[in-house]
């Protein structure tokens, strides 16, 4: 695996100041959301750093490498600019830096949309991503905290926070992310439900 200092001289000159800091602090979340669950330390850093790789190249660059990666690519990804990123960066991390492994390329193509059964790395660059240092959206610190206190039940609210997003803009919401919703909220409320039923004996 490339060096982390190497990657980032070479993200250093392929994206802007902006892009690159934020690239660093996602690294850098997704280590510490790494130690915190027991998730390789190397593979989180290195995926989180290079999460955001093809975000500045053109569009039609993006479309292209998207589209040769064959990475099951639904109609509203497709539909979606914004998307395209994802797909492109392991698409590019694969075929030019020959980076084979899967749970490392799923992290980058599924960092923004999500999916249903997530590894826990995919969870934890998607979760540093939403949470790392140079984020100030509203309640953010909420979101925070709960990353490092009910990892599920900060991924189920992330997921809502991210369709909430889309619809409020009128976006397609991708089926992966639809999925990913569903899972959580599942788990979540079967959590629930067995709690309660274990403080009602």
């Amino acid at each position: 695996m490339y060096s982390s200092e190497k990657i980032k001289a070479f993200l250093k000159k392929r994206l802007s100041k902006k892009r690159y800091n934020h690239s660093v602090n996602v690294a850098n979340e997704a280590l510490k959301l790494a130690k915190t669950y027991g998730e390789n330390l190397d593979k989180a850093y290195f995926a989180g750093l290079l999460h955001d790789v093809c975000k500045e190249l053109l569009p039609s660059e993006q479309k292209q490498m998207m589209l040769e990666g064959n990475m099951d690519i639904s109609g509203a990804e497709l539909a979606t600019k914004a998307l395209w990123h994802g797909p492109a960066g392991a698409y590019f991390i694969e075929k030019e830096m020959g980076i084979k492994d899967k749970d490392i390329l799923n992290a980058v193509r599924f960092h923004t949309v999500g999916r249903s059964g997530m590894s826990r790395l995919e969870e934890i660059i998607y979760m540093a991503d939403l949470i790392s240092e140079d984020r100030d959206y509203k309640d953010v610190d909420k979101m925070r905290k709960l990353a490092y206190t009910d990892f599920e039940k900060a991924m189920l609210e992330a997921f809502c926070y991210s369709i909430e997003g889309v619809v409020k803009k009128q976006g397609y919401i991708p089926e992966y992310t639809v999925d990913a919703y569903n899972q959580y909220l599942y788990v979540c409320s079967v959590r629930k439900k067995t709690k309660e039923e274990n403080n009602g004996k």
